[in-house]
């Protein structure tokens, strides 16, 4: 089996905003105290529970990565970047909403808005 990589233009974009998914998937999975922190996330001290929820969320970035990575097909670069770009428009939602107006908030929108383009501007072939 050989490793395939993109060589257009809007599918190695596609591929790298895939790639990004699982590192931060991998980042979240692995460290999930430092991925709490970094969010102003504290689990309770008698259960560790959010531990569990956090590597879970890391856990499914890091399948759709790879999904994404291994199928290569236009519809699931789609289902990625849709859900990227709800997670934006989630964050926004916060931003104006709950009054989370920390830089911290406005990085990961950026973050966000970039693992979303980057797919979607494969799929609807800006590039």
């Amino acid at each position: 089996m050989e490793f395939y990589f993109p060589t257009e233009l809007g599918e190695r974009l596609a591929f790298i905003g895939a790639a990004g998914t699982i590192v931060f998937g991998l980042l979240i999975m692995l460290a999930p105290g430092l991925a709490m922190s970094f969010l102003g996330l504290q689990p309770r001290e008698p259960r560790n529970q959010g531990f569990s929820e956090v590597r879970s969320t890391g856990g499914f970035y890091v399948g759709c990565g790879l999904s994404a990575i291994l199928l290569a097909q236009d519809w699931i670069y789609l289902t990625l970047g849709a859900a990227f770009a709800f997670s934006a428009f989630a964050r926004i939602l916060s931003l104006m909403s709950d009054g989370a107006n920390e830089m911290r908030n406005y990085l990961l929108l950026v973050v966000q808005i970039a693992l979303a383009f980057l797919p979607l501007s494969y799929v609807f072939q800006l590039f």
